[in-house]
């Protein structure tokens, strides 16, 4: 997802003359040429996200369209106050970035883990929040949406899904297969481990890269039984506002398999961490059995 992303930089600064990049020390060598041809678009500001955004947010104000990038955890985080009141209050379209999504930074600790950005990002108004599963995906979402005028952050990862990739449009969920017994919401690169579980099951599977907006409609036609079973590669319990909100009034059973809310201080790979906090196959089958023998209360 980084290489297709950087290339699609490069395309639009020589190719889009109200184009503009920015980058925090990460990504620098890939488009290298770029950033030498094109200083007054194209530029390395060095460790100071806060201050990235704010230059941003300035040349959006002026007509521009900004795209900056660097790792998830100090462009949510870090620079809250920034998108708070450069972004959101202003209503500026700026595309955000980031590599590094959860864990994917694994050697690196806690300080470069980011399962709440989300969560985050979708407590601010008018903010969205796309999640691609792979790198073609990045591209249709990106291309549909960096125009749009909003505040849009883009989460790329270093895992994809590589076994199912199907298109996917900005705000929409995508049905990959219906069923009676329970709902299974597939989010970014959780897909092919979904997939792997419920293509001979008696479920429905929704995939989801658009987090915000939510696309709810889709949900609401999508989910007879009541009984829910979300995957998301973040924090659990980011989109139960969103489902609770999709089916007012209905009796719901939802459980989850995704990032436990808590700080993560155990060691290992990112294979690793993902079977320790339960995001592999084995959970999402165990999880789904139990909800569908469930009785609905």
């Amino acid at each position: 997802m980084r290489r297709a992303f950087l290339n699609r930089v490069a395309e639009m600064i020589r190719n889009e003359e109200d184009t503009t990049y920015f980058t925090v020390d990460i990504g620098m060598w890939a488009i290298r040429d770029v950033l030498r041809d094109y200083p007054e678009r194209c530029t390395n500001v060095g460790i100071y996200e806060d201050g990235m955004f704010s230059i941003a947010a300035g040349m959006a104000r002026r007509g521009l369209v900004p795209t900056i990038f660097g790792i998830q955890p100090y462009l949510i985080e870090r620079t809250l106050e920034q998108i708070k009141m450069d972004f959101a209050y202003q209503k500026l379209g700026v595309n955000v970035v980031g590599t590094g999504a959860a864990v994917d930074y694994p050697k690196y600790g806690y300080s470069h883990y980011c399962a709440e950005d989300a969560a985050v990002i979708k407590q601010i108004p008018g903010c969205e929040f796309v999640a691609p599963g792979s790198a073609k995906q990045f591209l249709q979402l990106f291309n549909q949406a960096y125009r749009n005028g909003n505040p849009t952050f883009f989460r790329i990862s270093d895992h994809p899904n590589t076994a199912y990739d199907p298109d996917v449009t900005f705000g929409k969920a995508v049905v990959m297969q219906t069923g009676s017994k329970a709902t299974v919401i597939a989010v970014s690169v959780m897909l092919d481990m979904v997939m792997d579980v419920c293509k001979e099951q008696d479920v429905t599977v929704l995939y989801y890269t658009t987090l915000e907006p939510f696309d709810r409609d889709t949900l609401k036609e999508n989910c007879a039984s009541g009984k829910i079973l979300v995957c998301e590669p973040e924090y659990e319990g980011t989109l139960d506002h969103d489902i609770r909100c999709a089916l007012p009034g209905r009796a719901l059973q939802i459980d989850s398999v995704a990032f436990p809310r808590e700080i993560f201080r155990n060691y290992g790979n990112y294979d690793e961490k993902m079977e320790y906090y339960g995001l592999t196959v084995q959970n999402i089958k165990k999880k789904l059995t139990a909800l569908m023998e469930n009785e609905l209360f």
